[in-house]
């Protein structure tokens, strides 16, 4: 399971600090900050809390995917944007 945890984290880590530079851009979409809200708001839905073997695969999975679809939407000029190592 840590194997895993670590993976994602990898994985979605690069996503989450192009969504933390689209967020502060300028020229970013209407859309993105609600949608980020949105995202945000359904990472800490309590029903994590009642089923948790549903809040660890919501986590793992939809979160990640729904994060890497949200930043396919933004503009070339956005999504393009490597970050210096």
């Amino acid at each position: 399971m840590k194997r895993l945890v670590l993976i994602m984290w990898r994985m979605s880590k690069a996503d989450l600090r192009l969504l933390w530079f689209a967020l502060r851009h300028p020229d970013r979409p209407a859309w993105l900050l609600p949608a980020s809200a949105i995202l945000t708001l359904y990472a800490l839905e309590p029903f994590n809390f009642a089923l948790p073997v549903l809040g660890v695969i919501d986590d793992m999975v939809l979160l990640p995917l729904a994060l890497h679809y949200l930043l396919k939407l933004l503009p070339p000029h956005l999504a393009n944007h490597r970050f210096a190592r």
